[in-house]
């Protein structure tokens, strides 16, 4: 197989949660640019359909779905209806992820729990529901999108959120545990662990995102002297989605510019 070959995901159906803003978006435009079909999937629907005509003007079909990735029902029918519409799913990206910044001794239980359900509640969900597809072919590839910050304590003026911490080192070990019970069918399931990347819920440049006040701190705290940028990221997450990773499974790609080797 060629090096063009190893990456070519002509045929495929990609499906990504969160998938219509930030990095969702960023990773369902290029799963279409690399030849998959992609259905488009969060809670708000009009912004999945923006996408949706992004990635036709590519030529590549796609479907915008409504889904909340914390509602069993709501993600069965959300994979039932790309099967129906593809025939398969053979690559699942999970980028749905919600965060609020207080300090522990503060933090409302409704928030460290509504981190908890979205993070690895609505991930775990997706995984299953996706997973018994994929399994039912003996091929499929997972994504799962952690986080750097979810390997150990932060500093409180980078980012001051325990649940969300917490939620992404818990989504690590959902991957690892998955692919050992599930290499066997043929089912790869893989981490892409971003450090500070530019996109709406990070942006220094916007007041009240997550970063804006500790961005440039964070900028100059990274060896390679930048926060994360688009293209940093689509990389890796073609290597996982396509045949160039069939002997890859259970892996955490961190993808912070080098900071946490410091």
């Amino acid at each position: 197989m060629s090096s063009k070959q190893l990456f070519d995901l002509t045929g495929q159906t990609a499906m990504v949660t969160g998938g219509g803003s930030g990095l969702g978006r960023v990773m369902a435009l290029a799963l279409a640019e690399a030849g998959a079909n992609v259905v488009v999937c969060s809670r708000r629907l009009e912004v999945c359909k923006e996408v949706v005509k992004e990635i036709e003007a590519l030529g590549r079909q796609a479907l915008a779905i409504s889904l909340d990735v914390t509602a069993p029902e709501s993600v069965v029918q959300a994979v039932e209806k790309a099967v129906s519409y593809f025939g398969k799913v053979e690559i699942l990206v999970n980028s749905s992820g919600t965060v609020f910044e207080t300090p522990a001794t503060e933090m409302p239980l409704e928030q460290w729990q509504s981190m908890l359900n979205t993070n690895v509640t609505g991930t775990f969900l997706m995984c299953q529901a996706v997973g018994k597809h994929m399994i039912n072919n003996e091929y499929g590839k997972i994504i799962n999108i952690s986080s750097s910050i979810g390997f150990k304590g932060v500093d409180p003026e980078a980012v001051d959120s325990v649940g969300y911490t917490t939620s992404k080192g818990a989504v690590m070990t959902l991957t690892k545990d998955l692919a050992v019970k599930w290499g066997r069918h043929g089912v790869y399931v893989n981490s892409i662990a971003p450090g500070v990347f530019t996109t709406g819920m990070n942006n220094p440049e916007i007041p009240g995102t997550l970063v804006h006040k500790a961005g440039p701190i964070i900028a100059s705290q990274v060896p390679v002297r930048r926060l994360g940028r688009d293209d940093d990221l689509t990389g890796a997450l073609l290597y996982f989605a396509s045949a160039a990773s069939d002997y890859c499974t259970g892996q955490i790609l961190v993808l912070d510019g080098g900071l946490g080797s410091k």
